[in-house]
């Protein structure tokens, strides 16, 4: 039996949706292997690698953004029904969701102020534009709510979605080792700070920690996304002020 011409292959599904979707799962799934032969190695975060190798394929075929997310957009549509069934392993933490709810409330208010406001004052102190500091602010937000938050204060939504999947890649590499140096054994605690620094992709690495750890990350991505949108609008005036 002759093997199927890789390059006809590869002309037909470059000509459909099927291109995006196609190498997007492979890409992940071969980064998904390669991150499991390395111990979960957190350098090796699959999100990165497979992100770094569709960029790769693309500029070496010349393909095209757009033609690629014909097809990708399927897979960016699951993430909303993804971030629905976090409910799931939050609802079996409950009990200790009800003690704790207050200090998370507090803490993902604090932490979406600070983080906004760190952001915007580091990009300022750069010469950033106020656009430019605009698209930062909501970079911790999970990437729809984030572009959408963006659109609206007056920053560039697909600037914000590339820092958005940035910080969620930095977090999920760096946070597990810095809740080690920081000692902190708790894992509610080292979900929440995952959920609200490093959203979506962080809360994936969670989960791979512990059940309890993924439940409050998401917790605490879903409630962060909530004041952000509530929150970030207002700084836009204070920013006008400063600029």
């Amino acid at each position: 039996m002759v093997e199927p011409d890789l390059a006809a292959i590869w002309v037909y599904l470059s000509a459909t949706p099927l291109l995006g979707l196609t190498i997007t799962l492979i890409a992940y799934s071969l980064a998904y292997r390669l991150y499991i032969y390395a111990n979960s190695n957190p350098l090796l975060n699959p999100v990165l690698t497979s992100v770094i190798v569709l960029i790769i394929l693309l500029v070496l075929t010349n393909t095209s953004y757009e033609t690629y997310f014909a097809g990708g957009q399927f897979v960016h549509f699951l993430l909303g029904p993804a971030t629905v069934a976090l409910a799931i392993p939050l609802y079996q933490q409950c009990s200790k969701l009800r003690q704790l709810f207050i200090p998370v409330a507090i803490t993902v208010i604090s932490g979406v102020i600070i983080g906004a406001f760190s952001s915007i004052g580091i990009a300022w102190f750069l010469g950033a534009s106020l656009q430019t500091q605009l698209s930062l602010s909501p970079k911790s937000v999970t990437a729809p709510v984030a572009m959408g938050i963006s659109e609206q204060i007056g920053g560039l939504p697909s600037l914000t979605a590339v820092l958005v999947v940035v910080t969620g890649i930095i977090g999920a590499t760096i946070g597990t080792k810095l809740f080690d140096l920081m000692r902190i054994k708790d894992d509610s605690v080292k979900g929440i700070a995952m959920g609200i620094t490093a959203h979506g992709i962080g809360t994936a690495r969670a989960f791979q920690v512990s059940p309890e750890m993924g439940a409050f990350s998401g917790l605490a991505m879903a409630l962060s996304a909530f004041a952000s949108a509530v929150i970030l609008p207002w700084l836009l005036n204070l920013i006008g002020m400063l600029n």
